[in-house]
């Protein structure tokens, strides 16, 4: 936010001015890299700002070539910060010319609920936009724009050509998420951080869209890292273009980042105070075979951080203790378990208890950071959160919270659910594709947040990562857990300090 300097100077300016000023709401430096005497005085800001970036004409021109795409959810909380972002784009528009870009939410496009994918709706970026726009400019609701940047930035790359723009990102190694993709050389392939905002040309579009209607739809089912996957189908094995590189692309929110058309804000989301321990219910899926060797792991890490944890097994071993749900297990999905489990929380647990998680025995989750971000999230809505993916999203699919990152239901949610019938097809189907499945047919939308992990953090690249405060991870393989989980999720002493100034101040 600006400086308590910068507001004050802005109570003396203009309003165009002071939109200009204070809509990049990123850090003050980032804003414009103002002298100190500029910022007593923001009425030069818009006369320096034109005669860097062309006339207003240029500016209003430029501005109109530009579908702005904000990559937004349905979930209350997430549609309101999408509308935040769009508000704030065309404010910092009208600051610099009476002409407006398009700005879309992404999850108000397409029939169906493939839109996230963005590739299914490829052909309605083409049709519509293609004759008077150059640029389809994505971003999260997260993402901070810098417009006046952002127009310079596009500048530089002749918008006839095919060009995909992004903050690159690639493998340290190869990983499961990505199929172990280019195994030899992980890092040689290149993907966007969605974080910092990506783009792509007219002319690219309008070849994508052409494969994806006549000639090559996607290959795979299934959508697990959109980042990914979307290069790839771009690189298309090389006849395509790669991802181009722009250091003004941007994750970081640092005084020093003075070069950056976008920055990112890497805060844990909090909407007022955390929820109690006693508002989360946990449930732990495990079986008889791995008592001895994952529940202890549990114990020594995170279950502290949960007021109310149970641990559900096809046995009942009292030390741990375990509830035998009388569910044999099954080597693959654990569609009867969980659904047993989520009927446990509808009909037994206190009725006060407004969330449920459901997560593997070998799932590493910070309930301390989960709390501060389900105080965002009405439990009274149906809210189903964690790592989304999606299957046959091209043909009519759905998409579904992948169950090792952790599955966060709202009470509604599971009410929901056993009210629509919808049942396992089989008691060894996968329980998060079957809920999936049940929730898309009664018309609800899954939330995704990138802070819970399906995979291990060396699953992903480091860059990505910087820039989250993770809620969860997934595996034990090949890694120390405990040394994961302190290193990465546990509580540190000024969160426990913070927690308990909430606690006095609750008393």
């Amino acid at each position: 936010m600006p400086s308590e300097e910068g507001r004050r100077g802005c109570l003396r300016a203009s309003a165009g001015a002071c939109l200009v000023l204070l809509l990049w709401s990123c850090s003050p430096a980032l804003t414009l890299n103002i002298a100190a005497e500029d910022a007593r005085d923001p009425t030069k800001l818009l006369p320096q700002t034109s005669e860097k970036s062309g006339n207003s004409s240029q500016i209003s021109k430029e501005l109109q070539e530009i579908v702005f795409v904000i990559q937004s959810q349905r979930n209350s909380f997430h549609a309101k910060k999408a509308d935040d972002l769009k508000q704030n784009i065309l404010k910092q528009a009208a600051a610099l010319g009476k002409e407006m870009p398009t700005v879309l939410l992404l999850h108000q496009m397409g029939k169906n609920e493939g839109a996230w994918t963005i590739l299914p709706v490829m052909h309605d970026f083409s049709v519509t936009y293609s004759r008077n726009s150059s640029w389809i400019f994505f971003c999260e609701e997260d993402t901070r724009i810098h417009i006046v940047k952002l127009l310079e930035t596009l500048r530089r790359y002749n918008k006839s050509e095919d060009f995909f723009l992004g903050k690159p990102l690639h493998d340290d190694e190869s990983t499961i998420i990505h199929h172990y993709a280019f195994a030899e050389n992980p890092q040689v392939f290149k993907f966007p951080d969605f974080a910092a905002g990506w783009a792509l040309s007219i002319p690219l579009v309008n070849k994508l869209a052409k494969r994806l209607t006549y000639d090559e739809p996607l290959k795979s089912d299934f959508t697990i890292d959109l980042k990914h996957e979307i290069a790839l189908y771009i690189w298309d094995e090389g006849n395509g273009p790669h991802l181009t590189p722009v250091p003004e692309f941007c994750t970081e929110d640092s005084p020093k980042a003075v070069h950056c058309a976008t920055a990112f804000t890497n805060v844990l989301p909090l909407c007022g105070n955390p929820l109690k321990n006693t508002d989360i219910f946990v449930a732990v899926k495990t079986c008889r075979r791995y008592h001895r060797e994952r529940i202890p792991i549990v114990k020594q890490t995170w279950e502290g951080e949960a007021a109310l944890i149970e641990y559900y097994s096809d046995y009942a071993e009292s030390s741990i203790p375990t509830i035998d749900l009388g569910v044999p297990n099954t080597d693959r999905g654990h569609c009867a378990k969980t659904f047993a489990i989520l009927g446990k929380f509808l009909n037994y647990s206190p009725s006060t208890i407004p969330w449920l998680v459901i997560v593997d025995d070998d799932t590493l989750i910070s309930i301390f950071r989960l709390r501060k971000l389900l105080s965002c999230y009405d439990p009274s809505e149906p809210v189903i959160l964690g790592e989304r993916y999606g299957y046959g999203l091209n043909s009519g699919g759905y998409s579904y919270i992948t169950g090792g990152g952790g599955m966060v239901f709202s009470r509604e949610a599971v009410r929901k659910l056993f009210s629509s019938k919808c049942k396992c097809y089989s008691s060894d189907a996968p329980d998060d594709m079957v809920i999936g499945m049940c929730f898309s047919g009664l018309g609800f939308s899954v939330t995704h947040s990138p802070l819970f992990h399906q995979a291990r953090p060396m699953d992903y690249p480091k860059d990505y990562l910087s820039h989250q405060v993770p809620i969860s991870f997934h595996k034990h393989w090949n890694v120390d857990p405990v040394k994961v989980y302190f290193s990465l999720l546990a509580p540190n002493l000024e969160d426990l300090e913070d927690e308990s100034k909430h606690i006095r101040e609750d008393l």
